[in-house]
């Protein structure tokens, strides 16, 4: 089985690839809920030093997570800043929140209060989810920001948005959503000037997936995949995330630093192909 959604049975070769997307197409649907209709409940999909997730599990905490989202009053089109370590969480996150139409938008947890700061005034997110490593930045940016974040929650601990997620339906629905429509924003790294948002929309996960990871790597549903860079970078995010989830795959999380002495624990336990 390749775990690879039918989206690519008509493919021109002789221009510039196109795909062809349903209507409605939220991608959370193709990414999540449809592991379970084939079959895939029991597979792991995520593996982590502390714990092993099935896709079984991967669903009912991304519904948990995006209710818990709907709870505290964000609706479609909302903006969601993440500040958070590379761990299941990031993942139930992200696509909770698009499940319900809600724009994650995951940040370079390197960064400093400042770039913080004007990055929330710039998106204007209504809420902003973080790691409690990152407390110190993200709690001097919201004291720094013109722009009042309305929601500012630690990801774990005390009054956390794990508690609220716990206390979340594990039913939810995808918000019907075309290909064209905003799906997530990534920050450029401001090398030339401030940072700037990035758009992506839903059918743009899925050219990636498909031309990259199916066509290009050659990605199957037995692959373990890695990535060094982070989720929050575009590459982590693909090959960490998207990828396996494409193809029904398995991802390796490391919450650590990278480092020469880390990645090759990382190797000899989990032996990634990808």
């Amino acid at each position: 089985m390749t775990g690879q959604p039918r989206l690519h049975s008509e493919l021109d070769r002789t221009g510039i690839p196109q795909l062809k997307f349903p209507s409605p197409f939220n991608i959370a649907e193709l990414l999540i809920d449809r592991h379970l209709a084939e079959g895939r409940g029991h597979k792991l999909v995520i593996r982590t030093f502390e714990r092993d997730v099935c896709y079984a599990e991967l669903v009912t905490s991304v519904n948990r997570f995006g209710n818990a989202l709907s709870t505290l009053g964000l609706r479609p089109g909302d903006r969601l800043a993440m500040v958070i370590k590379d761990c299941p969480e990031f993942i139930y996150l992200f696509f909770g929140a698009i499940k319900i139409g809600v724009l994650p938008i995951p940040l370079n947890s390197l960064l400093r209060s400042h770039d913080f700061a004007f990055i929330f005034e710039d998106s204007r997110c209504a809420a902003v989810v973080y790691s409690q490593e990152f407390a110190p930045e993200v709690e001097a940016a919201i004291a720094q920001s013109s722009w009042r974040v309305a929601h500012v929650l630690p990801l774990q601990g005390t009054a956390s948005f794990v508690d609220l997620a716990r206390a979340a339906s594990p039913e939810l629905e995808a918000l019907p959503a075309q290909a064209g429509d905003d799906c997530f924003w990534l920050y450029s790294s401001g090398t030339t000037g401030r940072p700037k948002g990035v758009v992506h929309v839903h059918g743009n996960i899925a050219v990636t997936c498909q031309r990259f990871a199916a066509e290009t790597l050659g990605a199957v549903e037995s692959d373990v995949f890695f990535s060094v860079p982070r989720l929050y970078f575009s590459y982590g995010l693909g090959c960490a995330m998207t990828n396996p989830l494409w193809v029904g795959g398995t991802t390796i999380l490391d919450e650590r630093r990278p480092t020469p002495q880390t990645v090759p624990e990382v190797f000899r336990r989990f032996q990634p192909s990808i």
